[in-house]
């Protein structure tokens, strides 16, 4: 891999590695492992990819990993009362509602319900109001791999300016809040920007790390880049190319190629945040474990 390159695949290894020498002691301690049930409805080829890699994963670390697969005629009523199910279920530690969800279930009214304790995904209210107020329960693991990422590369946010291209609930905000946290891993000034934002680009210019999380190619693009800055892209977008096997390759929320060229890391896609995204799901798994013990200690 380029020097330039951020090694995704290689930073979350490490963190797998770990977590499964974590997981063996509780195994050890407690007779079982950490439990995470992942409710997958109807059948989003994207969706199906993800579930795909989270079991495999879980199973790598020793997570005790249950896709619970409904169909996409499922009512709101029946899929809530599955996870009030799951709510009192002291076997189940975390608990995932792979999005999206069908156009005629609500997405919102049914994350509410999962139980902030089990909100291995960080999106109830209840987590996203601790991490706004600093003393964070789960975070979202894309914006907390991100963290992490940039931590083990070697760089201090304290006192940098980042910019941060999306808003979303998933990435952007809790990301800010992360990365301008007064922590060993924050402590940086922080800007968001978005589709209504004007002169993106003066800030880009004017920013030390760049993130990109808007879901849609070529938002960032090289003469937003200022030289020797870290880019750092969250998009996974398919594009056709009929010379791959099945027919689409995957790209990034930045022009790669010509941004590595003058950038001093950047994140490749895939390979780059993606692994990371799902070794921090792990962790928050491995936490909702202890979170669960201590409660019924």
């Amino acid at each position: 891999m380029s020097s330039n390159l951020i090694d995704g695949k290689e930073i979350s290894t490490s963190i797998k590695n770990n977590l499964k020498l974590e997981i063996d002691e509780i195994k050890n301690n407690f007779s079982r492992s950490p439990h995470l049930v992942v409710v997958l409805v109807g059948s989003n080829p994207a969706s199906l990819s993800y579930v795909k890699a989270k079991e495999k994963a879980c199973k790598l670390v020793g997570i005790n990993c249950h896709v619970e697969r409904l169909e996409e005629t499922v009512s709101e009523e029946n899929l809530i009362t599955y996870i009030e199910k799951l709510n009192q279920d002291d076997q189940v530690d975390g608990m995932i509602v792979q999005l999206p969800l069908p156009k005629n279930l609500d997405k919102e009214k049914i994350i509410q319900k999962i139980s902030p304790y089990k909100d291995v995904d960080g999106l109830n209210n209840e987590n996203l109001g601790l991490l706004a107020s600093g003393d964070p329960r789960f975070v979202p693991a894309t914006p907390l791999g991100v963290q992490r990422m940039i931590n083990e590369i070697g760089i201090k946010t304290e006192g940098l300016k980042i910019v941060i291209i999306g808003r979303s609930k998933l990435v952007g905000i809790p990301l800010a809040l992360l990365l301008s946290s007064k922590s060993d891993q924050g402590n940086s000034t922080v800007t968001i920007c978005h589709s209504k934002s004007k002169d993106i680009k003066s800030n880009t210019l004017d920013s030390d790390i760049i993130i990109v999380a808007t879901g849609f190619p070529h938002t960032l693009t090289k003469d937003m880049v200022r030289k020797n800055s870290v880019v750092i892209d969250v998009g996974v977008n398919r594009i056709e190319d009929n010379s791959k096997k099945n027919g689409f390759r995957l790209i990034g929320d930045s022009d790669f190629h010509e941004i590595k060229e003058i950038a001093s890391k950047i994140t490749p896609v895939p390979g780059g945040v993606g692994p990371m995204t799902i070794a921090m799901l792990l962790e928050n798994v491995t936490k909702a474990f202890h979170i669960n013990i201590n409660k019924r200690l």
